[in-house]
């Protein structure tokens, strides 16, 4: 564990980055009940808890709901996609927001180029690998633990797919160097290896960060959480960081000075990272963003 001490109480903005499932998310029964008291502190304390996950835009909408975080913004798809509420964005850059109210960014490739390499990938090097994409509905449901309606919205992937890996450790390695070669990646989850673009947890992390700061005119305090090796780059990119303790036996080893490592998984370990850095101190409402900070953007991020 962490020899860090809980920081001092906290006199400006503050951003929380999440993981979801095996962090806010029960590894299996997908459960936050844990998590739900610190989750409300921190809405009450005007604290945007942004989710960073390896989920689609489709499972996020009915998702954010459920969690009440509909004003904060969410990346999807290891940091393929950000979708951006009202407040989170410049009335000069994004005039048009969908029909759900949100402005959906692109940072990674799109899913028909990393398909094709796929494919072009597999023939050549004889790899044995399943994408989510050929997956029968059944499989999924079974690999995932999720109902069947949520197993459908999995694969309505717009930038990233995740695939079952079937073969040797010398193979995958080969599969890495090719991908990388079509400026690809291959990160790992806790169910999942997932083929990417160049964007990753961290980078969308940082632009959202210095969305933020653009907007509000002052730099915030960020804290992140996460479980599994593909949020290493996320855990890098703030201030303090968690790690949540997994149920997936995968080291995740980020290069960060103020670290926390959970003693308990899933949605109790979160409330328990939150507690070590944020937990002490005061607790005074903080103000939102909100829309009409958008007019007072000196700079923004495009």
């Amino acid at each position: 564990m962490s020899s860090a001490s809980t920081c001092p109480p906290a006199v400006g903005p503050r951003l929380l980055f999440t993981d979801l499932d095996g962090s806010l998310l029960d590894h299996r029964s997908y459960d936050w009940s844990p998590a739900a008291g610190r989750l409300a502190q921190l809405r009450d304390d005007g604290v945007p808890v942004i989710p960073v996950t390896s989920k689609t835009r489709s499972e996020l909408l009915a998702l954010r709901q459920d969690l009440n975080l509909t004003e904060s913004p969410f990346v999807a798809e290891n940091g393929a996609v950000v979708g951006l509420p009202a407040a989170w964005c410049h009335a000069r850059l994004e005039r048009t927001p969908g029909p759900d109210g949100l402005v959906i960014r692109t940072l990674g490739v799109d899913i028909g180029f990393i398909r094709q390499r796929l494919a072009v990938w597999r023939a050549r090097l004889g790899a044995h690998f399943t994408p989510m994409g050929e997956m029968g509905l059944d499989d999924l449901v079974a690999v995932t633990g999720l109902a069947e309606g949520e197993a459908r919205l999995a694969r309505m992937r717009e930038g990233s797919e995740p695939l079952i890996w079937e073969d040797s450790e010398a193979r995958l390695d080969a599969f890495r160097e090719g991908l990388a070669g079509d400026g690809l990646h291959l990160v790992r989850g806790g169910r999942f290896w997932h083929v990417t673009g160049e964007s990753d947890k961290g980078k969308a992390v940082t632009w959202l960060t210095e969305r933020y700061t653009a907007l509000r005119g002052v730099h915030p305090q960020t804290l992140a959480l996460g479980d599994g090796p593909n949020d290493i780059a996320m855990l890098e990119a703030v201030d303090r960081a968690v790690v949540i303790r997994g149920c997936h036996g995968l080291e995740v080893a980020p290069r960060q000075s103020r670290l926390y490592r959970s003693r308990a998984t899933g949605p109790a370990g979160w409330a328990e990272g939150v507690d070590h850095w944020w937990g002490r101190g005061e607790r005074r409402p903080r103000p939102a963003l909100t829309a009409a900070d958008n007019g007072q953007a000196q700079r923004i991020t495009a």
